[in-house]
């Protein structure tokens, strides 16, 4: 009940802040629609010369589509600012007050950035994700739907461990922003099923930068591509990712010396 109420407390402040400049809604919302305008623009060019693209057909990126603006929205919501300002606080020496509040550092640094508004790409990408399940026009069951709740959690979750590590680099390399501009720019493959790549961008989209687990997989449990491998490998990975990352965190925090140091 602490992290929920801890969580919501965070989430609450970053309402209030985000509610001072309420001409940031209709920015973020033009800039969203702008996007996804230009991504169904993207598709329809790319299927007015074929029927299918590695096997996906229209609809079935259309889905991808909208995994791809869900899963954009969570990032940019809490994950991308909150480790942006972990990454300067601990240029500037700030995190001591995180470090010494009486909870888990690694969960309020997790949480501190909130941007709500950035909530107009998740219900962006629901909406496209629904409408190309009702124009695909076949039945998607429970099960369906708990597999992809399923591995849409397990990609969460390896890429909220991917980006902690990323961040937690700034405790030995203070300028690490490039890394997550790369990030970004790998990060818009994903709007494209991963099995149209070569086989070694497929490799990096898929473990070294986990683009595959976070969209391409999750698409697939409503496309019925889903595989008991895909599973699996999803479920192991989050595992490991989340074990490794809390590791490593710990790691850099003993390598920080702050302000008060």
């Amino acid at each position: 009940m602490h992290f929920f109420s801890l969580i919501w407390t965070f989430f609450r402040i970053g309402i209030l802040n985000e509610l001072a400049y309420r001409v940031n809604f209709y920015v973020q919302l033009l800039q969203s629609l702008l996007s996804l305008g230009t991504a169904i623009a993207g598709l329809a060019i790319v299927f007015s010369h074929t029927n299918e693209l590695g096997g996906w057909k229209a609809v079935d990126i259309l889905a991808l589509l909208g995994v791809f603006m869900f899963v954009g929205g969570m990032i940019r919501i809490v994950i991308q600012p909150s480790m942006s300002q972990l990454m300067e606080d601990v240029r500037q020496g700030t995190l001591d007050f995180t470090l010494t509040k009486p909870c888990d550092a690694q969960l309020l640094i997790s949480i501190s950035q909130i941007r709500i508004w950035r909530i107009t790409d998740i219900f962006l990408g629901l909406g496209v994700l629904l409408t190309a399940l009702i124009y695909r026009g076949t039945s998607v069951g429970l099960t369906d739907i708990m597999l992809f709740t399923l591995v849409l959690f397990t990609g969460g979750a390896i890429i909220y461990s991917f980006w902690l590590m990323l961040a937690t680099l700034t405790f030995w390399f203070l300028r690490i922003e490039n890394i997550l501009v790369i990030f970004q720019s790998m990060y818009e493959a994903g709007r494209w099923p991963i099995g149209i790549y070569p086989h070694w961008l497929r490799f990096v989209l898929t473990f070294l930068v986990p683009v595959a687990f976070a969209i391409t997989v999750p698409a697939e449990a409503l496309s019925g591509r889903l595989t008991t491998n895909s599973i699996m490998t999803s479920i192991l990975l989050s595992i490991f990712m989340l074990l490794f990352s809390r590791w490593f965190w710990k790691r850099g925090v003993k390598n920080y010396s702050g302000a008060s140091a």
